[in-house]
């Protein structure tokens, strides 16, 4: 029952920050149009909402401490594989990294693998690094790059929550179902990624 009163207030807190975010997104003057560019982008690709999500989903499987300190490294080190891209620093494979990212993360979710917190930081912070740059290299001209880094941290940390409910949400059914669905959702997300690696999408 706690978890599922958990999940639930997770679920709604994402929700309840993500309408005034997309409201204010439309706005479209000032320097909002850099926050709105910046917030559409991870929201705009199956395979980075993919990513995200398994990260969140990820670190709840981890639970303790992981829950919030994997998003953060996961957000932190985006921030700078952004700037990278921003800033026309080069960074080879960028497209094959978030596919891999999105079959490993789909991978450790599916067989819940319980890594030291350490070490689930590392593997999520260098994935991180290929979404910042491929949002930072699409950065529309037009808009303002510190309104722009903002905004996709935001869309991202709002992915992550979501990703946090759905990991406390299915361990709320049980170990038997939380288990199998887990399986089917992760392996899923993997399968997405092959396709990715493969040029289907």
């Amino acid at each position: 029952m706690a978890l599922r009163s958990t999940s639930l207030r997770i679920g709604l807190a994402a929700f309840a920050a993500l309408v005034p975010a997309v409201a204010s997104a439309h706005i479209g003057i000032g320097s909002t149009i850099g926050f709105a560019h910046g917030f559409a982008h991870p929201l705009s690709g199956l395979d980075q909402i993919l990513a995200m999500v398994a990260v969140g989903t990820f670190a709840a499987n981890l639970g303790g401490r992981a829950i919030w300190a994997v998003p953060l490294t996961f957000m932190a080190l985006m921030v700078v594989g952004g700037v990278l891209g921003i800033t026309g620093v080069a960074l080879p494979f960028v497209e094959i990294g978030i596919a891999l990212s999105i079959v490993v993360l789909g991978l450790l979710v599916a067989f819940r693998v319980k890594w030291p917190v350490a070490a689930a930081m590392a593997v999520v912070g260098v994935f991180a690094v290929f979404h910042g740059h491929s949002h930072g290299t699409e950065m529309p001209v037009d808009a303002m790059g510190a309104q722009y880094a903002l905004g996709f941290v935001t869309a991202t940390g709002l992915l992550h929550l979501l990703g946090i409910g759905i990991g406390l949400g299915i361990g709320a059914a049980g170990a038997r179902y939380s288990q199998r669905i887990t399986q089917v959702a992760g392996i899923a997300v993997a399968c997405v990624g092959v396709a990715f690696l493969g040029g289907l999408f």
